[in-house]
């Protein structure tokens, strides 16, 4: 399985990222070498959709997937969709909730079937929740040591509006499907567009 190994806090500074989106507190001192340098409009385009690939874990052909499904949805636009199909991956609902210190921990958890989705074992962290689906962390793996470290670090984090957390009992309903401005994630999504649309 393809996966991207680089550096995070490295890949933070290049695209010009705060860790905090990656669920990563540490911050690094460096200062970018690019950061003086003018960057091409195709260089602007280019550095947004890596940003989204980055955030969310996604490699190119599934992002490109998704732009293309999110192009054939009649209502709103191409980029808010491609942001709100992002959005509702398993994995990154996982992290929303604060059942998964960074999205790739999240990941790592719906892999290893830890996960249920209305009473079912889902272990595609790419899987897409709709609005009313519950989601909970299996019944044997509730009082293990590794979730309840996870909530120490997540505990204060804000869960979004759209969904609702019960930390007790490591379950969690999405109430709605997110609108953008519920989407905290620092990406231009128009200039995504335009980067595919040429």
């Amino acid at each position: 399985m393809a996966r991207d190994m680089s550096p995070v806090l490295k890949r933070c500074r290049s695209l010009g990222l705060d860790p905090v989106f990656m669920g990563i507190s540490k911050k690094s001192n460096r200062q970018s070498a690019r950061a003086g340098r003018k960057i091409s409009e195709y260089g602007l385009q280019l550095r947004e959709k890596q940003k989204a690939k980055f955030i969310y874990g996604v490699l190119e052909k599934p992002f490109r997937n998704n732009y293309e499904r999110a192009q054939k949805m009649k209502n709103g636009t191409a980029g808010e969709n491609l942001m709100i199909i992002l959005e509702l991956r398993l994995d990154n609902v996982i992290y929303r909730l604060g059942y998964g210190r960074t999205r790739k921990e999240a990941r790592q958890i719906v892999d290893h079937k830890h996960v249920l989705v209305n009473g079912k074992c889902v272990n595609i962290p790419s899987y897409q929740v709709k609005a009313g689906d519950v989601i909970e962390i299996k019944e044997k793996f509730k009082t293990s040591q590794r979730y309840k470290d996870i909530l120490e670090v997540t505990g204060s984090r804000l869960v979004p509006a759209w969904l609702e957390s019960d930390q007790d009992n490591l379950s969690g309903t999405v109430k709605e499907v997110p609108s953008r401005d519920q989407i905290d994630v620092p990406v231009n999504e128009m200039l995504i567009v335009e980067l595919y649309s040429k």
